[in-house]
């Protein structure tokens, strides 16, 4: 059977998989507390909002766990880097350079960012020797 890839997740959807992040694994009760803290949203949109991502294959449930627990499918550095990956081919022609170079610019960079940089430049230089 061929695994077909998972859809890019909507903002929304985005918001549930940062709470899922932060907390862990969590009951539908738990994950909707912090979206109705932060957008007001109603318990049974949080429901529908996590069935559809179950549907998506963007979450699995715990079925045995009573109430329900979800979990996110994809990690934080995995959906980072497929979102990554979209935007560098999609908008810079396949330049990730391109990118950063437009991601430095276009906002003030802390002197430490700075540094993580050329440690991580100074890293890629050393393995491409």
């Amino acid at each position: 059977m061929v695994k077909l890839p998972l859809p890019q997740p909507t903002e929304v959807e985005l918001q549930i998989l940062r709470i899922l992040w932060e907390l862990g694994p969590s009951t539908a009760r738990e994950i909707h507390n912090r979206l109705e803290a932060e957008k007001g949203t109603s318990y049974s949109t949080s429901v529908k909002m996590l069935s559809v991502m179950l549907d998506k294959g963007l979450v699995k449930r715990d079925e045995r766990a009573q109430p329900h627990v979800y979990r996110a499918v994809l990690t934080r550095e995995h959906a980072g880097r497929r979102m990554l990956t979209e935007l560098i081919d999609k908008i810079y022609n396949g330049s990730a350079a391109t990118l950063v170079l437009q991601a430095l610019a276009s906002r003030k960079t802390s002197a430490d960012e700075l540094n993580e940089v050329r440690k991580l430049l100074d890293q890629i230089e050393q393995e491409s020797e």
